[in-house]
């Protein structure tokens, strides 16, 4: 970088170097003390606390939710925690805070409209999956009494084994099988 504050002289040493004038390096070294400066206001903005196990922690982001105000020290732009007085002051004007709130902007009816939409949506799905179910219950429940009425009319019945076999039910399997369709009668049937 240049500077045309002053008129650069040569060094008398022989050594062919140019001096910058006492003007160039005020300059400069304003220059040097605006980017510190600058960059220091980057630090203000600074969250302060104490957190639980009683330590300070210093912060670009605000503390937890579970931190009391009380803890908070500092805030971004310079505010610190409130005094004694302000708390004070604060707790009484809580109760008018807690007064209904005004009538909603914009934006919270559109959030509103959102949250409503979504909730109808999701109660839709859930009833959607309740009829799916019900559905399903009536279907075993027809294909279950049909299996009853065959095992009642003592129709000789067959399944297939591991091997993909054929094989007829004897006495204790059929009894097993007739448990187990009972079963499903039961527990989907019911109405």
């Amino acid at each position: 970088m240049a500077c045309v504050v002053g008129r650069a002289q040569l060094n008398t040493g022989g050594r062919g170097a140019r001096r910058i004038d006492s003007g160039c390096m005020k300059l400069h070294k304003i220059l040097l003390l605006a980017v510190a400066c600058t960059w220091a206001m980057g630090a203000s903005a600074q969250w302060q606390w104490i957190d639980k196990e009683g330590r300070k922690v210093f912060s670009d982001r605000s503390p937890p939710q579970d931190i009391p105000e009380k803890d908070i020290l500092k805030r971004p732009g310079g505010r610190s925690a409130p005094a004694s007085k302000q708390a004070v002051q604060s707790v009484a004007a809580a109760p008018a805070a807690a007064a209904p709130k005004p009538a909603a902007s914009g934006k919270d009816k559109e959030l509103e409209e959102k949250k409503a939409q979504a909730d109808a949506a999701e109660a839709a799905k859930k009833k959607a999956a309740e009829e799916k179910v019900a559905k399903d219950k009536a279907e075993n429940c027809t294909r279950a009494r049909a299996a009853k009425a065959a095992f009642d009319a003592g129709k000789p019945i067959t399944q297939a084994n591991a091997d993909g076999e054929r094989i007829f039910l004897d006495g204790p399997a059929r009894d097993a099988e007739a448990r187990r369709i009972n079963e499903i009668v039961a527990s989907d049937c019911v109405k």
